[in-house]
């Protein structure tokens, strides 16, 4: 379980912890990955020993993992699969943006634009270009660069 758990104190002492601090974590991953309720460390039917064992062979996706990890719900949802999953989509939406700019009319494909990322942690979004687009009427850029730089046009 990446070691977050055992770098902690060890022992009952350090279960004790664990279960003050994320016992509602325990208690469901200890029932969705091995069908054992919590409850039966104080009935008797559960050694420390165990709770031991079965927490620190928890998956990574577990709530008890997660919860020690200190992730955001955002972070928890983008996966490693998930976040490879994304970047493919994002690499394909890429290659059909080139393929029809390349082999458009260009006429027509002029006014496509580059596909966005899709958004995730790690992924900053496109900025905006401050290029100035002229309207191709005669004089229009000399407006946009008085709007600008705060001048009047001449």
């Amino acid at each position: 379980m990446d070691g977050a758990l055992r770098r902690r104190a060890g022992g009952i002492r350090g279960l004790l912890r664990l279960l003050s601090e994320h016992g509602e974590a325990v208690e469901a991953d200890l029932l969705r990955h091995y069908h054992v309720d919590l409850l039966d460390l104080w009935r008797g039917a559960l050694t420390w020993r165990r709770l031991r064992v079965l927490v620190e062979h928890l998956p990574p996706d577990a709530a008890t993992v997660r919860a020690l990890r200190g992730q955001t719900p955002e972070e928890e949802f983008w996966t490693p699969d998930r976040q490879l999953l994304a970047t493919i989509a994002d690499r394909v939406a890429e290659g059909t943006y080139a393929q029809v700019r390349l082999h458009g009319d260009p006429k027509r494909t002029r006014r496509i634009r580059p596909p966005e990322p899709i958004p995730r942690p790690g992924v900053s979004a496109r900025r905006p270009r401050n290029t100035i687009r002229f309207g191709g009427r005669h004089g229009s850029g000399a407006q946009q660069l008085a709007r600008v730089f705060g001048g009047a046009p001449t």
